[in-house]
């Protein structure tokens, strides 16, 4: 099937996105507000734009980090099989993490991340989604601790979130159409 041909239907709006991030971050810096240090971990690359706009709401001292892990490739389907590209550069034995995560679809990838830092020994370690899509898991014990959006079984892009490297920069929430 050529991919090459879709139209972007605005899903859910910027200001709906900055009234959610707020509204987020309000909730974590209540649940972390004892932490002297809470490490954020970014799972690249689709998280990029969230988390720059979430921790800068965060009324807390923090410290960002980076992962990248991948299954998707230039795919709209995962693969199911998860590598990791970047591993994180600190410590986070004995530390609050909060991983922030752009979307949590089948789950596999967030299975993988959060057994990966579990291995790790930190204090607590918590989950913040901006995307939902429950219809899609196939892995149960995975949930974000906090979620922007629960959204239904759609193949969606911006704020972050891209299809083959494009679209990342739309400021939105888009659903991706694919046309003939």
């Amino acid at each position: 099937m050529d991919h090459s041909n879709y139209v972007i239907d605005q899903m859910i709006s910027a200001k709906s996105i900055a009234a959610r991030v707020e509204a987020l971050a309000e909730e974590i810096s209540q649940r972390f507000a004892d932490t002297d240090k809470l490490i954020v971990v970014g799972l690249l690359r689709g998280s990029f734009v969230f988390i720059s706009d979430l921790v800068r709401e965060l009324e807390l001292p923090v410290e960002v980090d980076f992962l990248e892990a991948s299954s998707y490739g230039n795919s709209t389907e995962s693969s199911r099989e998860v590598r990791i590209l970047k591993d994180l550069r600190g410590e986070i034995e004995g530390r609050d993490v909060l991983v922030v995560e752009d979307i949590v679809d089948t789950g596999h990838t967030l299975h993988h991340v959060l057994a990966l830092l579990r291995a790790r020994e930190p204090k607590r370690l918590e989950v913040c989604a901006l995307l939902d899509k429950p219809s899609r898991r196939e892995v149960d014990d995975v949930k974000a601790t906090w979620t922007g959006f629960e959204i239904p079984d759609e193949f969606v892009v911006g704020y972050g979130i891209d299809y083959a490297q494009r679209n990342r920069n739309l400021p939105y929430i888009g659903k991706v159409r694919f046309t003939s």
